[in-house]
């Protein structure tokens, strides 16, 4: 643990560093806080933090900028000590913004994204559950040596849902391809609750062989299903990354905008952060996806009758402002959970 006058050297550089983008020197950090110590003091205070992986530094000059380090301490320490506290005013801005109109569920989860980018001025994103039936296109099962068989789910709605059925019984590719034929011409123009109502071994009637291999297989594919249709994802702002110095090259915002747009990668990561009522944060490398090495996702959860059924966020920098983000996450998901209640 840093002792306190590191602590208060590496959140000075850490809060300069989210309102500017600029590496961060010890005479800025002299100049605009009041740490007690000399310019001296500070320039060592940085070496020792740069030693110790809180700060690095991007080129010659004396100025260093956070590590994901440095703002993983940063907001530990804003939930731990709740400095997000809510406001007063900014919650009744909100509370104005989302009651101007009487919506249904759908409306409002489809909404709440595109409010909160608004209030931010960061691209959001809003998980729910998927209120509206949608239809598998189409099946695939392919055997993997060694594995199973691999499942291949693809949705009218571009989302592909792969899953693995471990089973010890062997099954050739060709009589894989005629059960896959068989499915299809079943679940065709059928939405996926009336798949799941339906999803027994029943249907296989009329093939007599691999029963056993079909039964695991009817399980494997119903949870598949479940699990697709237990969430939708909108998301909104997604231009807004432009806003920011840093992704001002072309190649760095392309890969930001495609990683937004691709919904399954997007809906991945949301299912690896915590399902618990509060916030969870995931700052740059502790995302396992090459491509958002170097933003921060903030997630919230909201509730219907105290249950929690959905996650909003925000995407942006790993120099996020977390202070005011968290408390308007905060504030935005208890606003929608209590409008999802009046409406349940």
């Amino acid at each position: 643990m840093l002792d306190e006058r590191k602590m208060k050297v590496l959140y000075a550089i850490i809060k300069s560093y989210i309102d500017s983008a600029e590496p961060i020197g010890s005479r800025t950090i002299s100049k605009n806080f009041e740490l007690g110590v000399s310019s001296a003091t500070i320039r060592n205070e940085m070496s020792d933090l740069e030693d110790l992986g809180y700060l690095s530094k991007t080129h010659s000059s004396s100025g260093r900028v956070p590590s994901d380090k440095a703002y993983r301490l940063y907001v530990d320490e804003l939930l731990k000590l709740n400095k997000s506290s809510i406001d007063k005013l900014e919650n009744q801005k909100i509370k104005e913004i989302l009651a101007k109109e009487s919506w249904d569920i759908d409306e409002i989860v489809q909404s709440s994204a595109k409010i909160l980018s608004a209030i931010t001025n960061y691209t959001s994103v809003v998980a729910t559950p998927k209120l509206k039936g949608s239809r598998i296109k189409q099946l695939q099962l392919v055997s993997i040596e060694g594995l199973g068989v691999l499942i291949v789910i693809v949705c009218n709605n571009g989302l592909i849902k792969n899953s693995i059925y471990k089973t010890n019984i062997e099954v050739e590719q060709e009589e894989l391809i005629k059960i896959c034929n068989f499915l299809n011409e079943r679940f065709n123009d059928k939405t996926m609750d009336e798949i799941l109502v339906n999803l027994n071994i029943d249907i296989f009637k009329e093939v007599l062989d691999y029963q056993d291999f079909l039964k695991g297989l009817l399980i494997v594919i119903q949870r598949s299903i479940e699990e697709l249709i237990s969430i939708e994802l909108y998301s909104e702002g997604i231009m807004n990354i432009l806003n920011f110095p840093e992704y001002r090259d072309i190649e760095k915002a392309k890969s930001f905008i495609s990683f937004v747009e691709d919904k399954n990668l997007l809906l991945n990561i949301l299912q690896k952060t915590s399902v618990s009522q509060g916030i969870d944060i995931l700052i740059g490398q502790e995302n396992i996806y090459s491509p958002i090495k170097d933003i921060s996702i903030i997630t919230a959860t909201y509730t219907i009758g105290g249950r929690t059924i959905g996650k909003v966020g925000l995407i942006g920098p790993t120099r996020m402002d977390y202070l005011n983000l968290i408390r308007t996450l905060k504030i935005f998901s208890s606003h929608v959970s209590n409008i999802l209640d009046l409406n349940d």
